[in-house]
């Protein structure tokens, strides 16, 4: 398996090696007053490796540095890749987006909207439209996160089980069922939240194809994309590599370790909304894959149409998250941003006030990383750390301002 390397020199593809070198100075300072244990950024353009930077410790108290394999938790960044999976499924004729999702899920088949009342007590009726495979796919469906604390749907999760995680040995057909039996917070197309959606999605993948969701991500895209780091748990010959997980100390705001050994545990719930655990090659993988349309080194995952389709906005109206979304938590601004099937999509970068272009399409995961792909600059961004949430600090509005000004064609 090739490490992970830079390519090419950044002047080579229109970059400036001097101004990219702002990334590694502007996050060490991050490193330095320990706001951040240790990172790991990659820039590409025209499918070529320019920048490649890391700093500071995958785990201070073993006082091991980040390397270029070390492995991340890449929670909601999972997303996208269950997403190509249900893809894959889709231009197979296995549904239609427009398919009832209780035609496999008989759980979900009538859902229940929230009017009023306590969560322990709520008020209800009978959701306008059913939920379709597309709701699932733009974060649509009416489904919520325990962690939102702003709705009373939320704490019905809470109740349940659900905020940072599930209940002990539950696996994900009986979380879906849980989720099921628990009211929307809106009608189906109505209004965009982040949500369980994508793990809802996993479950429909599993149903559909017949088989457990690592098992359809290892065959139709980990194995075929050569990913064979990632997976949704870290095995004893692979611990040392895992980056610790940390959080800010409410006092120092300093990055505090933080129980993740969870992610050395066999899974029962394979989160297909963020679960998987991989290196930055891995993920590099992926996202040359998206930037050339569906293909990498002749494996083809999806037709060309399909991402075009996958990374367009699909909200109605190509309305963006702030006028049609509920103003929640996600690893996303809402200003200029749209939304498509598994990715964020920047439809007005001067709404979003942040560098970027207008097509632009990516996500994050809870422990800050994020990436994006960006098909009119031919270039992927790539950036790994684990602090808990991803809202701790402007990690990705910094990062963007720094890669897009090191453009020099």
């Amino acid at each position: 398996m090739a490490e992970l390397e830079q390519e090419t020199e950044a002047e080579k593809v229109g970059l400036s090696s001097e101004r990219l070198a702002r990334i590694e100075g502007h996050f060490a300072r991050y490193v330095d007053d320990r706001r951040l244990a240790g990172w790991l950024a990659v820039v590409t353009r025209r499918g070529q490796v320019a920048y490649l930077a890391r700093r500071g410790m995958r785990d201070l108290e073993e006082g091991a540095p980040v390397e270029v394999d070390t492995l991340w938790r890449w929670y909601s960044m999972t997303k996208p890749l269950t997403s190509v999976a249900a893809m894959m499924l889709y231009e197979e004729g296995a549904f239609d987006l427009r398919d009832p999702v209780g035609r496999w899920i008989p759980s979900l088949a009538d859902p229940q909207v929230y009017l009023a009342g306590p969560p322990a007590k709520p008020v209800t009726r009978p959701a306008t439209e059913p939920i379709r495979a597309w709701h699932l796919l733009t974060h649509t469906a009416g489904l919520t996160y325990g962690f939102h604390h702003v709705h009373p749907v939320d704490a019905m999760y809470r109740a349940a089980g659900f905020e940072w995680g599930h209940p002990k040995g539950m696996d994900l057909a009986g979380c879906v069922d849980a989720w099921a039996g628990l009211p929307l917070m809106f009608d189906p197309g109505s209004e965009w939240a982040y949500s369980v959606a994508t793990d809802v999605l996993g479950r429909l993948v599993e149903v559909i194809s017949g088989q457990p969701l690592d098992e359809v991500l290892r065959t139709r895209v980990l194995g075929p994309l050569g990913m064979d780091d990632t997976a949704f748990w870290v095995d004893a010959d692979r611990s040392e590599r895992m980056a610790a997980l940390y959080t800010a100390h409410p006092g120092t705001r300093r990055a505090a370790p933080i129980d993740g050994s969870a992610a050395l545990e066999p899974r029962r719930m394979l989160s297909g909304g963020g679960g998987l655990i991989g290196s930055a090659r891995d993920y590099h993988r992926f996202t040359q894959m998206l930037l050339r349309r569906g293909e990498l080194d002749g494996v083809r995952l999806l037709g060309t149409r399909t991402v075009d389709y996958m990374t367009t906005n699909h909200l109605p109206g190509h309305l963006d998250l702030e006028t049609f979304g509920r103003r929640l938590f996600a690893e996303t601004s809402y200003d200029g941003i749209g939304f498509g099937l598994g990715f964020s999509v920047t439809d007005d970068p001067s709404a979003a006030k942040v560098l970027g272009s207008r097509g632009e399409y990516g996500w994050g995961g809870a422990a800050s990383t994020a990436f994006w792909v960006d098909p009119a600059e031919e270039m992927t961004v790539l950036f790994f750390t684990q602090l808990m949430p991803s809202s701790t600090h402007p990690i990705r509005s910094e990062l963007k301002t720094l890669v897009y000004q090191s453009i020099l064609e």
